[in-house]
């Protein structure tokens, strides 16, 4: 998810545990939160560069828990640096609490993405296997309100009267950010009902006289309840909006067709370079074109989990070009925008 996302869970995370917080513990477990994400530099490589270290360098295990080590030991250095006042209620900063508190602040984020856009290589460098659901995009405004709701109302309504008991003052906002960490939860749960439903409904019917082999279903930002599903059948892609709360509404022939390409010598030489075995073990739903170019060849490979036209970084595509001897001219991994040059 975006970063705006990560932040706003790691501060319900604090704000829930503030009681066993230690000292800098809202800033670790949002510095830890967050961190992950710069991996994200590695746009400025290119296409190749991005989907070899985004989502891996830093949201790896190993990579993610360098970024806890670092993290834990920055925050050290500072409090020893900085000392401050130091009470009971607030002893110096120790390593093994501050490695716990960034390991939470590094799980929450890992989590996040798991659930939601491309997924993560958790194994990386030493497997490259990207692993995750799509139950969410990498911005779900519902995921955003129902954090900066929970983090908010009980400043805007004064709620921290209703968590005084006995007298005694509880500290702020545990109970609220309680219940919002319990709802995002839910929330995913049900998104992972949704998806296995559409999944389902999808494989149940035929798209224009064609049995669908695979489906898979991608969500969309704009309602959690609709979801762009991919079918699969011999011979095309079929992709269609579904909406498993209202199956009587689906209607399979209303699905836009894209065929798949026939085999070929062209396109056999291409999906055998090094850049497709890359690409092909990050795409879902690789959908190939093969175009001649004057004497040449053209091999492109999408990947459909992706609709047309989406310019989003994640949406790497794979281009071979061939001579007329198919002898491989050129093997990249391109942006859309680079793609359209």
């Amino acid at each position: 998810m975006e970063p705006f996302t990560h932040a706003f869970s790691s501060l319900a995370l604090a704000r829930a545990g503030q009681r066993r917080l230690p000292r800098f513990g809202t800033l670790m477990l949002v510095a830890s939160g967050v961190a992950p994400d710069l991996d994200f530099a590695s746009y400025f490589g290119g296409a190749g560069a991005f989907l070899r270290f985004h989502r891996a360098l830093f949201h790896s295990l190993v990579g993610s828990g360098v970024l806890v080590c670092l993290i834990a030991a920055g925050f050290c250095l500072l409090d020893r640096r900085l000392p401050g006042k130091k009470t009971v209620s607030l002893p110096p900063l120790r390593l093994g609490p501050a490695l716990a508190i960034c390991a939470v602040g590094a799980l929450g984020h890992l989590l996040l993405d798991l659930v939601s856009g491309v997924g993560v290589e958790l194994l990386w460098p030493f497997h490259t296997r990207w692993y995750g659901r799509p139950l969410a995009t990498d911005f779900d405004p519902w995921v955003l309100a129902l954090l900066v709701a929970g983090l908010l109302l009980p400043l805007l309504f004064k709620l921290v009267n209703e968590e005084v008991t006995s007298g005694q003052r509880r500290p702020s906002g545990v109970p609220s950010a309680t219940i919002t960490l319990c709802l995002v939860a839910g929330y995913f749960g049900f998104r992972a009902h949704l998806h296995s439903e559409a999944v389902d409904l999808l494989l149940s019917r035929e798209f224009h006289a064609r049995v669908a082999v695979a489906a898979d279903a991608f969500p969309e930002a704009a309602s959690p309840f609709l979801w762009r599903g991919v079918a699969v059948t011999d011979d095309t892609l079929e992709e269609v909006e579904v909406s498993p709360t209202r199956p009587d509404e689906f209607d399979p022939n209303n699905s836009v067709t894209r065929y798949k390409p026939q085999d070929s010598p062209a396109l056999e030489i291409a999906e055998k370079t090094a850049e497709a075995a890359r690409f092909l073990e990050y795409a879902r739903v690789p959908l190939a074109t093969v175009r001649r170019l004057e004497d040449d060849y053209r091999v492109e490979v999408r990947d459909a989990r992706f609709p047309e036209g989406d310019d989003s970084p994640s949406n790497v595509l794979l281009r071979v070009d061939l001579a007329s001897n198919l002898q491989i001219r050129q093997q990249r991994l391109l942006f859309p925008w680079a793609a359209r040059r």
